[in-house]
């Protein structure tokens, strides 16, 4: 019988294979997914995994949303036929090929234009955010560099935009990093004390990635726009979760990235204002491409899945957001009613709901994520996991050493289920007791010891 080509990812993904195809392995189903639970196939009774030296009994429960997050299956299908027959050059002027191409790229750029307000001819496709936040920064810098030295940015950005300013500062710009409060908002009447005549660019996070603070940029905005200076901001947390509106909030630049928002991973967006018009020295060499911003061939298959994920948010955004505030108070009560000494790091008034950024007093974090070996969280930015370091974002927010040590970040999503958060309360819950119970800090804090006036002597 032959099998549908829409059908083909669906079919794939439930574990079905092509009559030609070798019998696959048996392995666990993924336990999230765009799938039902119970549309999954019937495991294996030894499905365990090793990997990097560390044995789990299947795939975990993925609630790590602001790493990454899953292909929406109508976002898949939206990019097969570009990779399979409408594979045209879209930079190709001769052909059908290539017109099929390069109405596809501008259908999605409009598509992403709708989502944050702006004109299609404001977007400029990236590999992503990353490269997005280095033409923004540098860019803007470099092409102002005769009368503009000065830049403001906070403690608390994505390390790309913290080492494009340090790079800049190499080079001889000046960079005033404005501290947060202990909700990790900035002090907006701090923010224009700083601006000067020579400052060129403010750049503030939309949403941060590791404890999902949601900035006031219609503040940000209205400052730098009084002031004459140009306002960046990275929205690659921000896009598809909360509303944005690149006018009403007097934004100049905007960094955007596919992979947070259900999308490809590899491709991005720059928003770059036309009225009042901001330049930007490009960055790389080459045809041309993306009228001179960001040469290369554009990856018509990714951005056109781009598109289709900016679609999908435009008209879910609400369903999500709703879904997703019920699962993370859901997840915070469980943990709550069962453990003390949890506190939430950031702001909770103004937050993105997917993101809860939670301390475990007394449990070494290391030691707790490991022990969640079946549910994949982190404890930070997935750019900077790899530093045994404490996360310098919550030291910004003035979070001790030792509670930054034990920060887990817990990432809720479109696709995650009532029974997922459930299991990960379970989990955590179970974990933060285990480690407890061989803590002797926790025993001296039960028994009203304070902790910190101990002074511990070295053998």
């Amino acid at each position: 019988m032959a099998l549908p080509r829409r059908l083909l990812p669906l079919f794939l993904r439930r574990g079905g294979r092509l009559p030609s195809s070798p019998a696959p392995t048996p392995t666990r189903a993924l336990s999230t997914a765009a799938l039902p639970a119970d549309a999954l196939a019937a495991e294996e009774e030894d499905d365990s995994i090793t990997i990097k030296g560390v044995r789990i009994s299947g795939r975990p429960l993925y609630l790590d949303m602001q790493a990454t997050t899953p292909v929406d299956p109508r976002v898949l299908d939206a990019m097969l036929p570009f990779y399979l027959s409408r594979y045209g050059n879209p930079h190709s002027r001769t052909h059908l090929y290539g017109w099929e191409s390069d109405a596809a790229v501008e259908e999605a750029r409009a598509r992403v234009a709708r989502l944050i307000g702006a004109d299609p001819r404001e977007i400029f496709f990236t590999s992503g955010a990353t490269e997005c936040n280095n033409i923004a920064v540098k860019g803007v810098m470099h092409f102002y560099r005769d009368r503009r030295r000065h830049v403001i940015t906070t403690q608390t950005e994505h390390k790309c935009v913290l080492d494009s300013c340090r790079y800049l500062q190499q080079e001889g710009f000046e960079v005033t990093y404005l501290p947060v409060r202990p909700d990790g908002l900035i002090d907006v009447a701090q923010l224009a004390d700083a601006i000067r005549p020579d400052t060129g660019l403010v750049s503030v996070m939309a949403v941060n990635n590791e404890i999902g603070v949601v900035q006031p940029l219609e503040e940000i905005g209205r400052i730098c726009r009084e002031k004459g200076v140009p306002f960046h901001t990275d929205a690659a947390q921000a896009l598809g979760k909360i509303p944005i509106d690149v006018n009403q909030m007097g934004i100049g630049l905007m960094s955007l990235s596919a992979h947070k928002i259900y999308g490809p991973k590899g491709v991005g967006a720059l928003y770059l204002r036309r009225r009042p018009r901001i330049r930007v020295e490009p960055q790389m060499s080459g045809g041309g491409q993306e009228r001179g911003i960001r040469s290369g061939t554009v990856p018509t298959p990714i951005v056109v899945g781009f598109g289709a994920a900016c679609e999908i948010a435009a008209k879910e955004m609400d369903y999500d957001e709703r879904r997703v505030s019920a699962l993370q108070q859901r997840l915070l009560d469980g943990i709550r009613s069962k453990v003390d000494d949890v506190v939430i790091n950031g702001s909770m008034e103004h937050r993105y709901a997917g993101n809860l950024n939670l301390s475990f007093a007394y449990v070494e974090g290391e030691s707790l994520l490991m022990g969640l070996k079946e549910v994949a969280v982190s404890s930070g930015s997935a750019c900077t996991s790899a530093s045994l370091e404490p996360s310098y974002v919550l030291r910004a927010l003035g979070v001790d050493e030792d509670m930054a040590h034990t920060s887990i970040r817990f990432g809720i999503g479109r696709f995650t289920t009532e029974e997922e958060v459930d299991r990960a309360t379970e989990l955590t819950v179970h974990q933060v007791l285990k480690l407890r119970e061989m803590s002797p800090l926790y025993e001296m804090a039960k028994a009203g010891i304070d902790i910190k006036s101990i002074q511990w002597s070295q053998h």
